[in-house]
């Protein structure tokens, strides 16, 4: 009679270890996506909120100085359509003017990927009184622009 070899035995599949080794990775490769979009937005919100103020505020000079035509620039293209550039000067001019201003706060998050800044503004008019008020700030083609009725 002849002798056989040593024969291995069959190895058992363990199909559920495979299967969590793999959602293990997938669950990785996913925390490493967020991780990265989240660092990404971080950047575009502190890229922007400089600028989002720096417009806000120069909008906020010009009014004060009674420069609306320079402020009207700084509207957004959509609110441009919705007043003229006559109708603004007028609206504006309407007592009680501004004099002055300080900017308080500014908040920028992204709404459907593109940057949308509040700018919390104290608004100091020739009555003597004073009030709050957010201006929404959007990134309208290479700069940054008041939108809504800001004044």
């Amino acid at each position: 009679m002849g002798e056989t070899g040593w024969v291995r035995p069959a190895r058992r599949r363990r199909p559920l270890r495979a299967g969590l080794l793999l959602a293990g990775c997938a669950v990785a490769l996913c925390c490493v996506g967020v991780a990265g979009l989240g660092l990404w937005n971080v950047q575009v919100v502190r890229q922007a909120s400089g600028p989002a103020r720096e417009a806000a505020d120069g909008f906020l000079r010009e009014l004060a100085a009674g420069d609306t035509d320079a402020a009207y620039e700084r509207l957004c293209a959509e609110t441009r359509t919705r007043w003229s550039r006559l109708g603004f000067d007028q609206w504006v001019r309407t007592p009680p003017l501004l004099t002055g201003h300080q900017i308080r706060q500014v908040s920028v998050n992204t709404r459907d990927g593109r940057p949308r800044a509040t700018v919390t503004a104290r608004l100091d008019r020739d009555s003597g009184r004073a009030e709050d008020r957010d201006l929404t700030v959007v990134r309208d083609g290479d700069g940054w622009k008041v939108c809504g009725d800001p004044y």
